[in-house]
């Protein structure tokens, strides 16, 4: 799959699990599971947007007393046409029944059949613990490690997990073979690492997958987090010059998820700013305010929602609003200053910008994005956006043809909407022909589309002669 694939795949997918994270914050973890798995559906391997947050929200369901699927979910949900198919319906199980280590197995076979490999890595850890970790551990869950893990070409995990296979069945000449061969795969594996190889992406994702698995023992209680808070202040005490510890004190705090907890994590970040000058700490500050408003803002819409038309609340909502824009402007600001080769930082920044009307600061930041290819494609469509929203509409036109030009999947979301782009850019400068065959193409594939059936309406309408 190209990478303008994989982008337009993920921004479908965000817009899910965003809408996901809103839903779970008024504890409505039902409706927030089927907003993930769909987002899943368009980014299947989102791994660190998708499923990780969708494992933690499904340990909170269950710490609040969340039921666990009903027999006809288990009868529905039962394996899958595509391997797709087949991790999206075990993974609405194990949200439900997050201790079911059939369900995780059944995630981690769909896994290894689609090559999702960054989920398939994370799955198979929790597998690998949880069995490690039970009064019986099932040889068959070791022998699907070991199996798993080699194709997925993670042979020193395959090795253990061969091991431990092998120790429940010590009589098994087969395993023991197998042991070695295992064990010859990984030698070999090293010696590639030892030439340059992928030794550094390989040890990237396992300090990821790490990162990942430990965030899975988010707790259900607030004893747990004062704990959590606890063990990360004797950390700091033990090494204060650990920039670690001090981002997991911060984490521990914001997990609190109280204003005290908040502004305790901020002054431990910008503590430790201060004494070292260490941008990082600064930026990790910038996220947790970021993260405290949008809590704000979804706590406010949904008392929005059960309210119905409040004026009070609808004006909390507006200032809620206002300082979230004007604290995701002020941080990405300050990150594309201070990580000037970051193209992800100075597309974000050049989204915010667009938000606050900014198109003339937005547009250079956009062109550079371009040149990271998990951005080129959203970031020329921001960039014609740009042009468009000045009303420098042929230069917009060019942009949006250009990026067309380099959409892979053109009947998808994201080229459906470049196309669409395109004809209201040709619409508003002049070339009504045009706009109109643009707009009657995207009605032939998707009538539904925004308001392509209305815009080609009109168009034809004023066509006419009087």
């Amino acid at each position: 799959m190209s990478d303008d694939h994989r982008d337009a795949g993920l921004e479908k997918a965000i817009a899910f699990f965003e809408r996901a994270e809103e839903v779970a914050a008024t504890d409505n973890f039902d409706y927030a599971i089927d907003m993930y798995l769909e987002g899943l559906r368009h980014s299947p391997d989102a791994l660190d947007d998708g499923h990780a947050p969708l494992r933690r929200m499904a340990l909170i369901r269950q710490g609040k007393g969340g039921k666990k699927p009903s027999i006809t979910d288990k009868v529905k949900r039962r394996g899958g046409k595509t391997p797709l198919d087949e991790m999206i319906n075990a993974e609405y199980l194990l949200a439900k029944d997050p201790d079911n280590l059939s369900c995780a197995e059944a995630m981690l076979k769909a896994c290894v059949s689609g090559s999702y490999k960054r989920t398939g890595a994370w799955i198979a850890r929790l597998v690998f613990d949880a069995n490690r970790a039970s009064s019986k551990p099932s040889l068959a869950a070791y022998l699907l490690l070991k199996d798993s893990y080699a194709s997925l070409d993670m042979f020193e995990e395959a090795v253990s997990a061969c091991h431990y296979a092998a120790e429940l069945k010590s009589d098994d000449a087969a395993l023991q073979d197998e042991l070695r061969d295992l064990s010859a795969q990984l030698t070999v594996q090293k010696g590639k690492y030892g030439m340059g190889g992928d030794f550094r992406q390989s040890i990237k994702d396992k300090d990821s997958q790490d990162k990942l698995h430990s965030q899975e023992s988010l707790v259900k209680t607030v004893d747990y987090c004062k704990k959590a808070v606890d063990d990360a202040r004797e950390a700091v005490k033990a090494a204060p010059g650990s920039a670690t510890n001090i981002m997991k004190l911060a984490d521990a705090l914001a997990d609190l998820e109280t204003e005290e907890g908040y502004d305790q994590a901020v002054e431990v970040l910008q503590g430790a700013y201060t004494k070292t000058s260490d941008f990082s700490f600064q930026q990790k500050a910038g996220l947790l305010q970021i993260k405290r408003l949008k809590g704000h803002l979804r706590q406010i819409k949904a008392e929005i929602d059960a309210e119905g038309d409040n004026p009070q609340l609808k004006a909390r909502y507006a200032s809620a609003a206002s300082k979230l824009n004007d604290a995701a402007l002020e941080h990405y600001r300050l990150c594309a200053e201070n990580y000037p080769t970051d193209l992800k930082l100075k597309y974000e920044y050049g989204n915010c910008l667009i938000a606050n009307k900014q198109y003339d600061k937005a547009i250079p930041l956009f062109q550079e994005a371009r040149n990271d290819p998990r951005y080129r494609l959203a970031a020329t469509n921001k960039t014609g956006f740009c042009f468009f929203l000045k009303g420098w509409f042929a230069d917009a036109i060019d942009v949006f043809e250009q990026a067309i030009e380099i959409c892979e999947v053109k009947d998808g979301n994201l080229g459906k909407d470049l196309r669409y782009n395109l004809a209201r850019s040709c619409e508003e400068d002049g070339q009504s022909d045009k706009a109109l065959e643009l707009f009657r193409k995207l009605a032939q594939l998707d009538f539904g589309f925004k308001d392509v059936s209305q815009r080609v309406n009109n168009l034809r309408n004023n066509s006419r002669p009087a």
